[in-house]
């Protein structure tokens, strides 16, 4: 009961501030009452208004130099297409360039905006070093595409209307963007190939020459005169207009297969103008040859009877 006595009484006294101590915070407290009841308002307001002058004027020199910047911009714009139409730039390259230059361009004015307003762009720079960094390891493969169009656009190994194969699609290109390739099949439908698959792929682009060589392979039945065969056939193929004339069209012997002698035919034509030629000869060839004497024969088979009898 003692203890407990004792202890509680240690508690009173520290509870207890000396006089000294008393004095000493009260003197502290008068002063801080005297500095503010003697501080200059009127110094302090005009230091205020200063910054709030100075953060104003900040901010209409941003909003000046953003107006200013978007003007610039357009007409730097302005100028490529020109550009672009004059030297008959084609329609996807042109659509690219545009768009990564005023991308460029905005992000300049951004910085710009930002030093004005007193704002340290390092610490933007390395924001976006690390937001770059993020996004490109999740986004690897959109960015091998990404790279892949910008190839595409550059070598331009195709264009918007030409017909190509590649990747075992084929079709019309409709539009080359930055991700994929738009095709378009001769039964309309639309097929997008990514464009890191095609950048490193074979591409067969049957719209890059202007003519193109027509081949079909025809069998005609043993016995039949190959030089009638002959005769005909190039007379039908000299009698069409769409047959180019600079390059003969030319009718061999292509070889001797087991149950016919097959025919190998070429013709060259314009390139618009294959399908249509080729399409029209097949009917062509099939209704008028056996009117000559030549005949198509059917896969057959000589089968020996032994009898053992």
């Amino acid at each position: 009961m003692l203890n407990i006595l004792q202890s509680e009484t240690e508690k009173l006294q520290n509870l207890i501030v000396p006089d000294s101590v008393q004095k000493e915070q009260f003197i502290e407290t008068v002063e801080k009452i005297e500095k503010l009841t003697t501080l200059d308002y009127k110094h302090l307001l005009t230091e205020v208004a200063q910054e709030a002058g100075w953060i104003v004027l900040k901010i209409v020199l941003a909003l000046i130099i953003y107006f200013i910047g978007k003007q610039l911009i357009k007409w730097v714009i302005r100028i490529m297409d020109k550009a672009f139409v004059r030297h008959k730039v084609e329609a996807s390259l042109r659509s690219f360039l545009r768009s990564l230059v005023k991308a460029l361009l905005m992000i300049m004015l951004v910085f710009a905006i930002v030093q004005t307003l007193g704002i340290n762009t390092s610490s933007f720079l390395a924001l976006f070093a690390s937001a770059g960094l993020a996004i490109g390891m999740a986004l690897s493969g959109t960015l091998q595409n990404f790279a892949g169009g910008v190839i595409l656009l550059i070598l331009r190994p195709y264009k918007v209307g030409d017909y190509i194969e590649a990747q075992g699609q084929s079709g019309t290109v409709e539009s080359i963007g930055l991700f994929s390739t738009c095709l378009k099949t001769p039964d309309h439908q639309t097929i997008y190939v990514p464009n890191n698959a095609i950048a490193t792929s074979i591409i067969d682009n049957y719209s890059q020459s202007d003519i193109r060589r027509v081949d079909w392979t025809l069998s005609i039945s043993y016995g039949d005169d190959v030089d009638v065969a002959r005769r005909e056939i190039l007379a039908m193929l000299t009698a069409d207009s769409r047959v180019l004339t600079d390059t003969p069209p030319v009718v061999y012997v292509q070889n001797l297969g087991e149950s016919s002698v097959n025919l190998s035919i070429r013709a060259w034509v314009a390139n618009g103008d294959y399908w249509s030629l080729f399409f029209d000869m097949n009917e062509k060839m099939y209704k008028e040859l056996p009117t000559k004497g030549i005949n198509f024969p059917f896969p057959q088979v000589d089968v020996n009877i032994k009898n053992n009898k």
